[in-house]
């Protein structure tokens, strides 16, 4: 890092750990009393659980009991089964107290043996027992009804001389006044996170009020809360955010205003418990004050700190972001403070993210599955911030670079020292009037010495290639003219024959398709950058010149320019252009030493380019236009197109992997590497969202036809998507607008137009992974419009995804907490996915309208030299 670089880190670190001191703060809280009045008394370890009937042995329980000893006066059990009968008179050991439960449900038989069960333990052990609940929110989960229960405390009641109660909400004891005329107390449980609407400010007051209504319509009756707390983690219900701070915040402050009133209470509860995820959720699981572990979760006196260890964190963000930046900043010499300052604060907002998400994930028990769910967060968490970076790392050099370190400067050269050139056109099928002015414009080049070889392969109908033969012959001896059929190979097999049949004085071979109208300078501006022996390709971007004919095709070539303004330009400064097959000159010599074309990627001018990286010679980008070509016509050879680009980028990563990751001896540099892999970094991303796609669509099916099965995801599922499509079309727009120098309506176009093939790209990504025979697609020219019907067709698999995912957003908002922050930014990720499959619908039907004009969209601005510079 330079001076500068070192300055910007350490001003991002400072603004880290100020920015993590704000939002930890300490709270300065009532402290924990000496004792409590009580604790809810659940002794189940790891996965332990009653509903398994899994119970701690003894001396588990007796451990538990000596660690609230000195902390509380009572515990609450809630069943007497299996050893949970011996805590009182293990409590009686340590001087605690017992509230001896009962559990009931709809189990009859069950309910007899537990009735049984407690008196006996209440006869045994009565001097430690100081009340008696006959069940818990049993007439809430409708398991009996109100004279159901009130049998079983009379029945009760005339066997133990303990006050009997049961344990409910506040509105059952309210509305069923017959109840609690037939108990010695109100038990009555406040828990407000579970009322959704109210925040952890208003949380006491909420059980003081509900306490207080009580107190009024039973006057005559003890009112004992005989469960109350806050969980430490878990979902946000509307405004009740669960945390370690909250739970400290709300039990702190209930205790000194229970002590200031007297009120009888159990805390709920004493120890986590993992396994009432199954029945509440995450949340069920964080209930306790002390963790599975015995530990204290939260300080009992100190001031409350939402991340206690926050400092630790904040370091380790600082590290890790010093770590990365350091790789980033290695070859920013060109780059001013403004773009270092850019990365700095993206890199420390995600290292900062990673650390906290990682925190917050630790706080979570974590079950086999959960373990195996987090372990592929983690991998998607990682490959979506690698993504980030390297989009983010491309949008500061687009836009911050001081000056274009490799920016080609035009040469003059007599033309005694101008080599010759031998210019390739294959053709396949092409209509003959176009590829006749194709080869007039190559007629009328400014440069001395040259020749054209137009290579037509397999094409059938003589209609169509001899009146090319023909006029090949009328432009004179320096055009020939060949017609092969059969010939393997496609596209990289025309040119292989090509190349066999070139002049031998001929120095360097240039390749325009069939459709290319060049400029009479061509060669005589380009052709001279070979005069570095190092050098061996010459490229020029493509460029089109019928994006006026109507809006669909102006969509089209603004998507286009993208590449050609900002990627091309930032990867010619490490040496690292992406060879595209038209308007590209090899060193024929080069050419020959990597033994021509691969026949075997449909993509063989990109592997060209990387195979002549690879033995370490140079290439370089001019990004002016010095030719045009005709677009696709309809959206369904639009996504053709990018699919057999797409699908032969996996083909060259399967086959050059070693030597993309350094693993094998070649003359690449390391800029180079980086360029390959992350310039195909989004489209393998593309390929990563279609399977998340498919997987949301599957988890949301599942959360409406079995929602006890299914809860929401954690918001991180879906914040990760949503932050990196924010991100990308941010990135698209801005630098449409300073670099392409786009207007608003373009910007839009071209952002919809790239939307669109997300689809198609990821298709292909995923099968260039599992295949390698898909043969090589011609794109069309000259192609009708497709009707409205077959517009529609050509993106049906676009939109049944769309249809999906509008109505599982739809879906989920209507389960009964459809009102839930979790469910809304589930949905609302469902819909922002969606929309890459709404653009897909949009270009194809309006692929199928060709009337629409050009000027609904503009005229992209010229690519030249001027443009493309800073």
């Amino acid at each position: 890092m330079n001076r500068a670089s070192l300055l910007i880190t350490l001003l991002m670190g400072i603004l880290t750990v100020v920015l993590w001191g704000i939002v930890n703060r300490p709270d300065i809280e009532p402290p924990w009393p000496a004792k409590v009045e009580g604790f809810s008394f659940s002794p189940m370890r790891g996965e332990q659980s009653p509903i398994r009937r899994e119970y701690p042995d003894i001396a588990s329980i007796d451990e538990d009991l000596a660690l609230l000893a000195g902390d509380a006066h009572a515990v609450r059990t809630y069943t007497v089964e299996s050893t949970m009968a011996e805590v009182p008179r293990l409590a009686g050991v340590h001087g605690l107290n017992v509230a001896l439960g009962a559990w009931i449900s709809n189990n009859e038989k069950r309910n007899e043996e537990e009735i049984k069960q407690l008196i006996k333990v209440f006869r045994e052990n009565h001097k430690q027992v100081v009340r008696v609940f006959v069940g818990n929110e049993v007439v809430f989960r409708t398991e009996q009804t109100v004279d159901e229960m009130i049998q079983h405390i009379r029945r009760i009641k005339k066997s133990v001389w303990a006050p009997v109660s049961t344990a409910e909400p506040p509105h059952i004891w309210q509305q069923n006044p017959e109840l609690a005329q037939e108990v010695d107390f109100i038990a009555v449980h406040l828990l407000p996170y579970w009322e959704k609407d109210i925040p952890i400010e208003g949380a006491v007051d909420y059980v003081l009020e509900n306490y207080h209504k009580l107190q009024e319509q039973f006057p005559d009756k003890e009112i004992v809360i005989s469960e109350v707390g806050w969980p430490s983690n878990g979902r946000t219900l509307g405004v009740a955010v669960p945390s370690h701070a909250n739970q400290a915040k709300f039990l702190r402050r209930f205790l000194a205003e229970a002590e200031r009133e007297n009120i009888t209470y159990y805390i709920m509860e004493a120890f986590d418990q993992p396994w009432k995820r199954e029945i509440e959720g995450e949340a069920g699981s964080h209930w306790g004050i002390y963790n599975v572990d015995r530990e204290p979760k939260f300080a009992f006196t100190a001031p409350v700190v939402p991340v206690p260890n926050w400092t630790n964190l904040a370091a380790i963000s600082i590290g890790l972001s010093i770590l990365v930046l350091a790789l980033l900043f290695r070859d920013s010499g060109g780059l001013s403070p403004g773009g270092r300052g850019f990365l700095a604060l993206i890199v420390y907002a995600i290292t900062t993210f990673v650390v906290w998400l990682l925190y917050d994930f630790t706080q979570q028990y974590l079950t086999p599955l959960m373990l195996g769910v987090g372990i592929m967060l983690f991998v998607a968490v990682i490959g979506v911030i690698v993504v980030l970076l390297a989009e983010a790392h491309e949008w500061a050099e687009a836009l911050w670079l001081k000056r274009w370190r490799r920016s080609p400067e035009p040469l003059v050269v007599s033309d005694a020292e101008l080599p010759k050139v031998s210019v390739h056109v294959p053709a396949y099928n092409e209509p003959p009037d176009m590829l006749i002015e194709t080869l007039d414009a190559l007629a009328a080049l400014n440069y001395p010495d040259y020749e054209v070889l137009v290579i037509d392969n397999n094409t059938k109908d003589p209609a169509v290639w001899e009146p090319v033969k023909a006029h090949c012959e009328k432009l004179g001896e320096r055009f020939r003219f060949f017609h092969v059929a059969p010939l393997a190979g496609f596209k990289a097999g025309a040119l292989n024959f090509a190349m066999r049949e070139t002049a031998p004085d001929a120095e360097v071979i240039a390749v325009i398709d069939s459709d290319y109208l060049v400029e009479e300078n061509w060669l005589r501006e380009l052709v001279p950058m070979f005069s570095d022996p190092k050098m061996a390709i010459v490229q020029a971007p493509q460029d089109y010149r019928d994006g006026h004919e109507n809006a669909f095709k102006a969509m089209c070539q603004a998507e286009y320019q993208g590449f050609f303004h900002i990627g091309m330009v930032t990867r010619n400064e490490r040496n690292a252009i992406i060879q595209h097959g038209t308007m590209t000159m090899v060193r024929r010599k080069v050419l020959e030493e990597v033994d021509g074309w691969a026949e075997w990627c449909i993509t063989e001018d990109a592997e060209l380019g990387l195979r002549i990286f690879e033995r370490g010679y140079a290439a370089t980008y001019i990004p002016h236009s010095y030719g045009k070509g005709l677009m696709p016509d309809t959206f369904l050879d639009f996504k053709k197109q990018r699919f057999r680009w797409a699908y032969g980028a996996v083909l060259i990563m399967r086959d050059h992997l070693s030597s993309l990751l350094g693993l094998s001896k070649t003359k690449l540099t390391a800029g180079q590497r980086y360029h390959f892999i992350a310039g195909w970094l989004p489209w393998l991303a593309d390929g990563f969202n279609l399977a998340f796609n498919l997987a949301a669509i599957g988890w949301t099916v599942g959360m409406i036809v079995a929602p006890e099965h299914f809860a929401p995801p954690h918001v991180i599922f879906a914040v990760m998507p949503l932050a990196l499509f924010l991100f990308k079309v941010s990135k698209m727009f801005f630098l449409y607008r300073h670099r392409v120098q786009a207007g608003f309506r373009q910007s839009i176009a071209a952002g919809l137009a790239g939307l669109a093939l997300s689809h198609t790209i990821a298709r292909a990504m995923l099968t260039g992974f599992i295949t390698r025979k898909i043969g090589f697609f011609r794109t069309p020219k000259n192609a009708d419009a497709h009707s409205l019907l077959r517009a529609l067709l050509d993106a049906r698999e676009e939109l049944m995804f769309l249809t999906a995912l509008w109505l599982g957003a739809y879906a989920a908002l209507q389960r009964p907490d459809g009102d839930m922050l979790d469910v809304r930014i589930w949905a609302l990720m469902m819909v922002v996915q969606s929309i890459p499959y709404a653009a897909a619908a949009l270009m194809s039907l309006i692929s199928a309208a060709p009337k629409l004009p050009g000027w609904l969209v503009g005229r992209m601005r010229a690519l030249s030299h001027q443009s493309s510079a800073q």
